[in-house]
């Protein structure tokens, strides 16, 4: 649960239900003095307890300091910090490969941390609206098996559909659905159809007397549908970067950030350098983690180029690699 400022981790005993307080995550995670603690999920698969926390603001943005958490115990040591960035949500599949998923964000993009055979991996997707890039305008992005055998992903704006199974280390199957505005806290399969819950507008915000003048009336019930629904609720769109301004070291590759199942692409490359820089573009086009070169290119100091890609180029992913130690920005829009 969580508590003003705390976060406290409870062990329970199944057969005599007691409660043994373990940890106060605040202090094992070293959250940042005065940081609001949002903890959104908690998952427990392959040796290990995996827990979350959204919490991002400015001063995350700014880099005055990093809430968020996506952080592991194993049962026995301390806690291991996996990422310092807002993690919304952390889920496993039962089956197949049985990958564990954890997804949140940074100023940058969105970030998809995936434990497959013991190692944590990571890939970057972009954000199909800006408007969720804030701890209490996230809420509960989730990810839920809601046919048989694959699981539906709601991320930063974007529906996606998952496959649970991996090959060669790898998380192969996934592909953008549609993108969207709703608050959806949860959602799951019933009966034969989709139910998403709602958070939507409410006239009410955080007391009787702190109206919101923009709802008429509350819009936060169940919605009800098929799966195939998605599909019509928009195009999948979206923008998001391997690096916003990010200091980069020369011949190491960024994370790889997805480029599947999107369709008007094109990427902005920014020198922020007093150096020239050469940046090389590679694509997965298989999804099996094996990068070619695609294009390289040459940028003066202090420059700024665009690259657009043909129309029906579509990779698994791409990522970028520079030759010299620079400050740049490579940033993708997709529509």
């Amino acid at each position: 649960g969580s508590t003003g400022s705390k976060m406290e981790f409870f062990e329970v005993d199944v057969h005599s239900l007691k409660v043994t307080q373990l940890f106060q995550l605040m202090n094992e995670l070293n959250e940042p003095e005065k940081s609001k603690p949002h903890f959104k999920s908690g998952f427990t698969a392959h040796g290990r307890v995996v827990v979350c926390n959204n919490s991002y603001n400015r001063k995350d943005y700014s880099g005055e300091w990093n809430a968020g958490r996506l952080a592991e115990w194993d049962g026995n040591g301390e806690w291991k910090i996996i990422e310092t960035t807002a993690f919304t949500e952390v889920w496993a599949a039962g089956s197949f490969g049985q990958p564990l998923i954890a997804t949140g964000w940074d100023k940058a993009s969105v970030i998809m941390r995936v434990f497959i055979n013991g190692e944590w991996k990571r890939y970057r997707l972009p954000k199909g609206s800006r408007t969720f890039d804030e701890t209490s305008c996230t809420e509960w992005m989730r990810i839920r098996e809601v046919e048989t055998e694959r699981a539906l992903m709601d991320c930063h704006g974007l529906f996606y559909e998952i496959g649970m199974h991996t090959y060669d280390n790898e998380l192969w199957a996934i592909r953008p659905i549609s993108s969207h505005l709703r608050v959806i806290p949860d959602f799951c399969s019933w009966r034969g159809m989709l139910v998403l819950a709602g958070n939507q507008a409410t006239p009410m915000k955080f007391g009787l007397q702190d109206r919101n003048p923009l709802a008429g009336q509350p819009q936060a019930g169940m919605w009800f549908g098929k799966t195939d629904d998605l599909w019509s609720w928009g195009k999948p769109s979206g923008t998001g970067g391997v690096w916003l301004d990010s200091e980069v070291k020369a011949n190491e590759a960024s994370d790889p950030y997805l480029m599947y199942g999107f369709d008007k692409k094109v990427l902005h490359l920014k020198n922020n350098s007093n150096t020239q820089v050469n940046f090389t573009i590679q694509v997965d086009f298989v999804g099996n983690g094996e990068f070619s070169d695609f294009k390289t290119v040459s940028m003066a100091d202090n420059s700024y180029q665009v690259v657009p890609f043909q129309d029906g180029f579509c990779s698994h992913s791409i990522r970028v690699v520079a030759d010299k130690d620079c400050n740049a920005t490579a940033y993708f829009i997709y529509n």
